[in-house]
This record gives C-alpha cells, structure tokens and sequence, in this order.
C-alpha cells in the first residue's frame, strides 16, 4: 500500500490546509449522533453523507481530510453496546474517507481522540486500559490505509505520553494536537509547555493546537509559539464547548481575519474545528493562495 507522505505535499505547498468539522455538519445534514459513537454512527448508517462531507472539503481545498474516527476507539464502542467490533467499525470508517479522496494527492489522518470525553478532567479508566485503547486503536488507523496518525484534542498527559510512546516506537508518522485551557494548562493539571516538551522528545511530526476558542488562542500563542513544525484547527462554534448541538460562531470572513498572525508563522498545516464547514476551508485556501501566489 503507497502512503502519502506530508513532508512531500509541502515541499509543492506553502501551508498545508486542513479540513474542518465533521460532526457538526452531520447535525446539519440530519445524521443524528450517537451518546457513545457520536458522529462516527454516521459511518454506519449515513456512509453517503460522511463521503459527501470528506469531497466538499477536499473541493474546497483541503490538503488533509481526517477520518470519521473520534469516537471509534475500543473504550467507546464497548460503551455504545453495538454489535460491530472495533476493527470493522475502524476499517469502514477509513475506507470512506479513502474512497472520497479518490485518486487526488489528499494525506487521509486517521483522527485519534481521548478515551473518554475531551473535556472530561478526570480519567476513569486505568493505565493499562487507557494503553490498549491508544495501541489498538492507532494500529487499527493504521493497518486501515491512513496515511499518518492524527491524534487530537489531547489534554491529559498520561494519554500523550502513551500515544507519542507507542507512535515513536512503531515508526509511524504522527501529529499530538493539544487542548489547553486559559490559563494554559491540560486539563490533567500541568504546564501546556511541559506537555510540549515531552511530546517533542519522542519526534512527532508536529505538535499542533485545536479546538480551541480563536481570540484566545492567537492572543496566547503569537508570542509564545516553541516548536518548529506545528498546526492548528480552531474552535468556529458558538456557544460552549460542551453543548450537544454545534452551529457555526465565526463566519469564514472572520476566521481569516483572526488567523492571519499564525499563518504569517508559517505553520505545516491550518485548518478550522467544531463549527466550521467547507466554506472556512476555502476561505483559507483562498487567503493562502493570494498570498502566496508569486
């Protein structure tokens, strides 16, 4: 199996441009979630909707579109009680995004998410629990066809070491995309530079920032920005970050205007998060394009 390689996009790409939300558009389009699966239930019964979403982003511009795959790790689907096992949930998950690509020069991220709940500060499952989640699922992603391992919305520092661990000592190409909270810390207590610094020592891609709110995240990061290769995909919702139904908070317009000082840094990848559509991607398409264009 040929794997894209992100490093041979951005030698012919100044910015790499992400995609954006997937959930909350499934909302739009009528695909209800799941309490456990979440949007990855659309993986099942709405496969035509999930490829119509992954072309609409990869129309719009995207250079990396990631799977439908933040809820299909083992600790959720033994929660949802659905009779699908985690390998095939995996596989059919991935398979949707590699068909929507098609044969276009497109990195498929296999997402991998926290055990339990983003936003959850406290873990209830056990260390040896929270292991064979990550190593299961991320070789899952992986034997599946996607292209690196794209591990997001992390805020707990036993579940990035886990996961940087295991992606470093498998040899497998990966990105850690950090949450943090205002005062920048994780939500398991810590430093966010101290998560920083643990991540890069086992050679990640990128370590990259999202989901969260844009004003903060400039205001907080232009100045204090450590690392070489890093990314970001921001919160474009409205309302707070634990409300069910997600609708969109910051026209594509406003989005740009807010992110010119982080592309003016020069990041591997940029994209947009909760909230956001196809119409954000193509507005930092647009931008970069304009920019660059000599």
């Amino acid at each position: 199996m040929k794997r894209l390689d992100i490093f041979e996009l951005r030698q012919v790409k100044k910015i790499l441009i992400l995609d954006g939300a997937m959930g909350s558009l499934l909302q739009q389009y009528g695909a209800a979630g799941d309490k456990y699966l979440w949007s990855a239930i659309a993986n099942l019964r709405n496969p035509d909707i999930v490829q119509k979403i992954h072309r609409e982003y990869i129309d719009s511009g995207a250079d990396i579109i990631t799977t439908n795959t933040f809820r299909t790790n083992p600790a959720s689907v033994k929660l949802s009680g659905h009779s699908i096992s985690v390998d095939e949930l995996v596989r059919i998950s991935v398979n949707l995004a590699i068909e929507a690509r098609e044969d276009r020069n497109v990195i498929i991220a296999g997402s991998n998410a926290p055990a339990e709940d983003c936003y959850q500060k406290e873990r209830t499952l056990s260390k040896d629990e929270l292991e064979y989640n990550h190593k299961k699922h991320i070789e899952l992603l992986w034997e599946s066809g996607a292209d690196i391992i794209w591990n997001e919305t992390h805020s707990h520092l036993d579940e990035i070491e886990i996961i940087c661990s295991f992606c470093h000592s498998q040899k497998l190409p990966y990105v850690i995309n950090l949450f943090f909270d205002e005062k920048m810390n994780l939500l398991s207590g810590g430093s966010l530079w101290e998560a920083v610094k643990i991540t890069t020592s086992f050679n990640p891609i990128a370590v990259g920032f999202n989901c969260i709110k844009p004003e903060y995240f400039v205001k907080k990061i232009k100045t204090d920005l450590l690392v070489k290769e890093w990314g970001f995909y921001l919160n474009c919702g409205s309302g707070d970050y634990t409300d069910e139904s997600i609708s969109c908070g910051i026209s594509p317009e406003y989005y740009i205007d807010l992110i010119k000082p982080l592309l003016e840094l020069k990041p591997l990848y940029a994209g947009s998060c909760c909230g956001s559509t196809p119409a954000h991607t193509k507005a930092i398409k647009d931008y970069i394009d304009e920019v660059y264009r000599n």
